[in-house]
């Protein structure tokens, strides 16, 4: 399971008139703790801004799904309710979670959860889409380990007296 922070990014855009405006831009990334949030959001950022930025803030972002499509460019934060029916008073109970789905608009939005929980067992219904701020979202990526030997080990050089 993905553990996301929010971070958000300070820095000065050129716009389009060629003004300098400084803007705060937040991104999703996934980590493990706030320390490597930050320092993932940094590495990210570096070839896409030139000059000076700050990482202004980083928050948890409790995001239960992702649904990622290459054809949209917004994010919208989805509110889905799932339905369980409780055994002893046999009242409908509503459990809320949080998805995000990036869409070109929100009708698409829709369509993308919608198609996304297809396999889902339980029975749900979306309270609410709206639209996010978020610029883009960075997921976990494994680097290589790197093996630093500066003696490697021969098995002809551990020999074993055995009188």
């Amino acid at each position: 399971m993905s553990n996301w922070f929010e971070c958000k990014v300070r820095y000065e855009k050129t716009m389009e008139n060629g003004m300098q405006k400084k803007v705060t831009e937040p991104y999703l990334v996934d980590a493990l703790s706030f320390t490597e949030a930050e320092a993932r959001i940094i590495k990210e950022m570096i070839p896409f801004i030139s000059g000076e930025f700050t990482v202004s803030d980083i928050k948890r972002a409790k995001y239960a799904e992702l649904f990622e499509n290459p054809d949209g460019d917004k994010w919208y934060k989805c509110k889905v309710l799932f339905i369980t029916i409780d055994e002893k008073s046999a009242a409908e109970k509503k459990t809320a979670s949080n998805m995000l789905v990036q869409a070109p608009d929100i009708q698409t939005a829709l369509t993308n959860l919608t198609e996304g929980m297809k396999g889902t067992m339980a029975d749900y219904e979306v309270a609410s889409i709206t639209e996010t701020t978020i610029m883009d979202i960075y997921h976990y990526v494994a680097e290589e380990p790197e093996f630093n030997r500066t003696s490697p080990v021969n098995s002809d050089d551990q020999k074993i007296n055995m009188m």
